[in-house]
């Protein structure tokens, strides 16, 4: 028994099992994640290893290749990247789509640990960072207080706020970032220790003697048990002042006497500054599988809370909030699916001109679109901007189904049969057709589950929520229509019979474009051959124009209001120096905007390397290097391109040393980068540091020269000053010193004593333990003079360090990055007034009029760059695979390679369509665009399944595959007309693309309505005249191989 029959017979049953359908989804809608994409599945782990004070070469050498080599053991490992700066190492595993990232993290786990017996005496475990591209920060949970140091702000955030992270669910818990932890700092005075002959290593070993942790024991007297304890550590910060340092007869220096004792922080790497004002933050990072809406509702809801943990002149405030983003867009989306569902029931309304009919068409449009929302969520999707896409996509597809369902009830009703029996024929009538119509539009989406990388996390979504969709279309165009055309529809009313035979019924509007239509088709009928050459020609001639002129990026470009600047000063600049010229450029930029800043966030300098993993959100390489993020008030709506430009002239004109990048702003964009700084960044590994970095600057200035490119600059800093201090081994045997020993005091004198010697103190009231260090303030520091002065033996005024050692003044390289076995540095560049295959294509053009470069040299165009150049050749991989499948499918319906060619032959006029359109409204060949292709290539087939299945019937019965051609057209005019401008209505909201991410789904429906146009104008004059020529002269032969006895030949056997 048929679903069709079932559903007729039993027609409340039908009505509980959709309104059981509909609640069900709409629970499944309240409870489904709601996110701006899909999760891309980037199978990343970062290793990270601080080690504080030690030179990027060091840090390389000693950790970066150590561990690089103990990796190449871990299965599944497709690229290893490594980054060195002062006191940190950063090595990046990229691991093969489909690697079992538990594994892998096991075995990488293991391997650290291997690596380790290789690292020198001190250093810490390394943290291991199971990393994703959709574990991004959202947010930035900003503190700021009029009173209270960044010390105390920076201790309450890390001790009271920090921990309710964890009761967030979906919610990481970073460090704060722009402030140092507490430490107790001893700031020796350099006049006073070498008037009483102290070397700062004395110091160290003095205090190590005095506070030093002890196991506590036990004491049995009688019956009680006591627990012995000793006043071995200080008590109070205060009480550090105390110790002694050395003793000369009667006379003992205390450290009060040398130094100052303060509850400070640590060494100053960097700051964070908001709206201008040094200040801290923690980022707000979600987990990979996590709703960002979900995640920022709470967190919202946790600020109360928050704030009473606080005290009352510590503010608290959510920034840079990306939810409301995701939410506008999700409404926009909405907003645009219901005005297309409203537009297509106007359009059946308006061929048909019966609202009944019309209503039953719009019904089942929310139903199966709440449906597919239930699909999706059993298939482990979110509501993003792809799934939206394919929803508010589907609503002008799969009234497809109920359109054609419900204008074949009409033609039978038009026969003058009873009401059911037309209801029943025309659903019969249809069924195989539409069912083959769906199977064509899901082979289109095949590919996206053999595609790999960002393709298939961005397409398969879409499939996926078109597919069911339409799937539950066609279900109830096959039992909730029938049903509700019976209980609707009206019976037909036939005009009365004309008195006088001869007289004529006059014809209606639509029956003269019919017969105009087919005066047309008859006409050209006569020169057929001429018709299609002259077709495949101009298409294929168009198709190949408009691949070559239409430009070629990644995603559309969105205006989302806010900025990210990455500035340099000179290399080596000092911190102080840096963040002056940061507020100076915020001020520029305020008063480029005109005064429309409404916040601003800035980081300045390197992070602290003992909060190492912060460097995942914000990656700066040392003092000179500052990212700031700039949101503009909501009512300024620039254009950022030109903005851009704007601030980069005005930079040239007030702060000519300032080096300017601009780099990915808004969520789509930095998920997007995976990583990448700009959209253009050309990798130049070698082995010989000198070679690489003279090869890099040739290829700097050339692309300097390119005028489509801006910022082009060399991310590493090659040019680090360093002071060389040379120890001569030989003086120092002399002495009676040894190298450790100087170490230690240059050590204590130029940083800090806890890169030497561990010591830490007890906050018995916070239950908190902290950092003692000894240091010479930086401010005491400042000249060669004092640093050659420095004493290395306790008790002596020499030898001091210039006794022993030769100073120089050099510069270093202040960043090693490695890839393999080589170095590299990258040369990055943005794009201006240009879309990113051309400036990709000048770039390469540029490369290669460097000439071979030299021997050992390997240049290679990383970035956003060869990510399009992968997801554009999947994609057009996805495009051939989807022609084929359906191609297949209707060669297996019809039993005939020949009517699949005649369906196929819409399908150029598809390509040049959506280019077309998309070249019309300034659109690029994009991600989204290119998934609107593929699309509109499915649905096209849909008009010319329904011509062809009439006209080989119609061939079978007269035997005339001409006029059956001429006829099938003509019937099947005004479905064609009917379908075709019901779903571009249904696409029109998205294809404007007004809302909050109108501009990111645009091309998406622009690319569809430019392919369903020209299909249709296909479908309707160039199908008959393909398959006339095709099907013309083929002979009235069965493809069955059975015997003739067996066989039972009848005229539909061999159509649908």
């Amino acid at each position: 028994m048929s679903l069709l029959t079932t559903s007729l017979k039993r027609p409340v049953a039908l009505m509980v099992l959709v309104g059981g359908l509909v609640l069900a989804s709409v629970m499944a809608a309240l409870r489904i994640p709601i996110d701006i994409f899909p999760k891309l599945n980037s199978p990343t782990i970062y290793v990270i290893e601080p080690y504080g004070g030690m030179s990027p070469a060091q840090m390389e050498g000693f950790f970066a290749t150590r561990m690089q080599d103990q990796f190449l053991y871990v299965s599944g490992i497709r690229e290893i990247q490594s980054r060195s700066v002062q006191g940190l190492t950063i090595v990046k595993l990229s691991f093969y789509e489909g690697a079992d990232m538990a594994q892998a993290a096991a075995e990488v786990a293991i391997q650290v640990n291997r690596a380790m017996k290789f690292f020198p005496p001190g250093a810490l475990p390394p943290q291991v960072v199971r990393y994703d591209a959709s574990s991004v920060p959202i947010g930035d949970l900003v503190f700021s207080s009029k009173t209270r140091s960044l010390k105390e702000i920076h201790e309450l955030a890390v001790t009271r706020i920090r921990p309710l992270f964890s009761t967030v669910p979906g919610l990481t818990a970073p460090p704060p970032i722009g402030t140092n932890a507490r430490t107790v700092v001893i700031n020796l005075d350099p006049a006073k220790i070498r008037s009483l002959n102290i070397s700062p290593d004395e110091v160290v070993e003095s205090l190590a003697a005095n506070n030093a942790m002890t196991p506590s024991g036990n004491i049995r007297v009688g019956n009680t048990t006591f627990i012995t304890t000793l006043n071995s550590l200080e008590e109070r910060v205060e009480d550090f002042a105390q110790i002694p340092v050395s003793t000369e007869g009667y006379r003992t220096v205390f450290l009060r006497d040398i130094a100052t004792v303060s509850d400070g922080s640590d060494v100053t790497t960097g700051y964070a500054l908001v709206n201008g004002s040094r200040s801290s933050y923690i980022p707000v990072v979600k987990t990979a599988d996590a709703s960002t809406w979900d995640v920022v509702t709470r967190l919202k809801a946790k600020l109360p809370e928050m704030r009473s943990l606080l005290p009352a002149d510590i503010e608290v405030a959510y920034e840079f909030d990306q939810s409301v983003f995701v939410i506008n867009s999700v409404k926009s989306l909405l907003f645009e699916g219901g005005l297309g569902a409203l537009l297509t029931g106007l359009m059946v309304l308006l061929f048909l001109g019966d609202w009944r009919s019309a209503l039953v068409v719009v019904v089942t449009i929310p139903i199966s679109v709440i449906a597919a929302v239930l699909c999706l969520q059993l298939a482990g999707q979110t509501i993003n901007i792809m799934t939206l896409s394919g929803l508010a996509l589907s609503i002008g597809v799969l009234v497809d189904q109920a359109t054609v369902t419900i204008e074949n009830i009409h033609q039978h009703l038009e026969m003058g049969k009873p009401k059911r029996q037309a209801i029943y024929d025309a659903c019969q009538e249809v069924a195989l057709p539409l069912l083959l119509i769906l199977l064509c539009i899901l082979a289109v989406f095949a590919p996206s589950f053999i595609m790999q990388g960002v393709p298939r996390a961005m397409f398969l979504p879409l499939s996926l929520s078109i597919g069911f969709a339409m799937t539950v279309s066609y279900f109830l165009a096959q039992s909730l229509v029938p049903v509700l055309s019976n209980w609707l529809l009206k019976n037909h009313v036939h005009a009365p019979e004309a008195s006088d035979e001869t007289e004529e019924p006059t014809p209606t509007r639509f029956d003269r474009l019919r017969n105009g239509f087919v005066r047309q088709t008859r006409r050209l009928m006569k020169r057929n051959r001429l018709v299609i050459g002259i077709y495949f020609l101009t298409v294929f001639g168009l198709l190949f124009l408009g691949l070559n002129f239409i430009g070629k990026d990644m995603l559309p470009q969105i205006n989302s209001g806010q900025l990210v600047i990455r500035m340099k000063t000179p290399d080596g600049t000092r911190l102080e120096r840096t963040e002056e010229k940061v507020r100076e450029l915020l001020t520029l930029v305020d008063d480029v905007t005109g005064g429309n800043l409404a916040v601003s966030s800035a980081y300045v300098g390197a992070v602290p390397t003992n909060y190492a993993t912060t460097n995942l959100y914000v990656s700066t390489s040392g003092p000179n290097d500052a990212i700031i993020k700039v949101a503009l008030d909501n009512a300024f709506d620039p254009n950022l391109e030109r903005l851009r430009q704007q601030i980069r002239e005005a930079v040239q004109e007030r702060m000519p040393d300032v080096t300017l990048s601009f780099e990915p702003a808004d969520l789509t964009e930095k998920l997007m980068s995976q990583g990448a700084y700009t959209p253009i960044e050309v990798q130049v590994a070698g082995r010989d540091m000198k070679q690489i970095e003279g090869y890099a600057n040739r290829l700097t200035a050339a692309l300097a020269d390119v005028p489509t490119l801006r910022d082009v600059r060399i991310i590493q800093p090659l040019k680090f000053p360093v002071v060389r201090i040379n120890l001569d081994r030989q003086r120092l045997a002399m002495m009676g010193l040894n190298l450790q020993q100087a170490a230690r005091s240059i050590t204590a004198s130029t940083s800090s004593s806890r890169y030497t010697e561990k010591n830490q103190w007890l906050d018995q009231r916070a239950a908190y333990t902290y950092q003692v260090q000894v240091q010479i303030p930086e401010y005491a520091m400042t000249s060669l003079s004092r640093l050659q002065q420095i004493p290395l033996v306790a008790g002596q005024s020499r030898p001091v360090l210039s006794d022993v050692a030769t100073f120089a003044v050099d510069t270093l390289p202040g960043e090693y990055a490695r890839t393999g076995p080589r170095r590299f540095v990258t040369v990055s560049a943005n794009i201006h007034r240009t879309d990113l295959g051309s400036a990709t294509k000048a770039v390469e053009q540029t490369i290669a009029s460097l000439g071979e470069p030299p021997q050992g040299l390997v240049t290679e165009i990383k970035g956003m760059s060869s990510l399009l150049t992968e997801t554009l050749a999947s994609l057009q991989l996805g495009l051939g695979i989807a022609i084929v499948v359906i191609f297949l499918l209707l060669a297996a319906n019809y039993q005939s390679f020949r009517l699949a060619l005649v369906v196929l032959s819409t399908v150029p006029a598809v390509l040049v369509g959506a280019l077309g359109l998309l070249l019309l409204t300034g659109s690029t060949l994009n991600l989204q665009s290119y998934m609107g292709i593929i699309m509109s290539t499915g649905i096209s087939v849909a008009n010319a399944i329904l011509i062809v299945t009439n006209a080989e019937r119609l061939r079978w019965e007269f035997r005339d595959a001409r006029w059956a051609a001429v006829e099938s057209a003509g019937l099947r005019l005004r479905p064609v007309l009917m379908t075709s401008f019901a779903m571009i209505a249904g696409m029109v909201p998205m294809a404007l693309g007004t809302g909050e991410a109108g501009e990111q789904v645009a091309p998406l429906g622009r690319a569809v309505i430019g392919g369903l146009i020209a299909s249709t104008l296909a479908a309707l004059y160039l199908v008959p005249q393909v398959y006339v020529w095709l099907q013309g002269k083929r002979p009235f032969r069965e493809p069955s191989l059975l015997p003739e006895e067996v066989t039972v030949p009848t005229p539909e056997a061999n159509v649908v």
